[in-house]
């Protein structure tokens, strides 16, 4: 007899799951760092227009959008049927424009607040007036670089 006994087949050892945590919680915490929130839910419809000379904005954080539009359906009856402006999650009249983009630029850090873009998601439909006004609040405000959001594609379906 042998002092020794053979072990008999033991199988595969366990799975050391000891890191597992720490894998979970650092793929929680990037996923946290990483994700955006959505800024506003938009109360307008917004039909953009078609244009053949587009160039898409580099950084979203220098940019202040504003949108105009008729009211989505769940809003007509409290707002009509005309072209309404949205800052942020609200209904607002094109004198509030420039305090909402002073305070908009107040938000920012101070080394971008001197090169802010301000968008303007325009409905095809909707009233150059408005569009006239809020571009006047835009000037008292020196808020001078705009920029009108658009499709790519031809600007001659624009007439339709």
């Amino acid at each position: 007899m042998s002092k020794f006994a053979k072990k008999k087949d033991a199988g595969l050892p366990a799975v050391n799951t000891a890191s597992l945590p720490d894998i979970v919680f650092m793929l929680l915490f990037f996923f946290m760092t990483v994700t955006v929130m959505k800024d506003s839910s938009l109360k307008v419809e917004n039909t953009l227009p078609n244009a053949s000379e587009t160039k898409k904005l580099e950084k979203k954080d220098r940019v202040i959008y504003i949108y105009v539009g008729k009211p989505t359906s769940q809003y007509k009856a409290q707002f009509g049927e005309e072209a309404r402006i949205q800052l942020n999650d609200k209904f607002s009249s094109p004198n509030e424009v420039g305090d909402y983009i002073l305070s908009e630029r107040a938000k920012k850090p101070q080394e971008i607040q001197n090169v802010l873009t301000t968008a303007l998601k325009v409905d095809r439909n909707a009233n150059m007036g408005l569009i006239a006004d809020i571009k006047a609040q835009l000037r008292k405000v020196n808020a001078l670089k705009v920029n009108y959001t658009t499709y790519d594609g031809d600007a001659f379906n624009n007439l339709q």
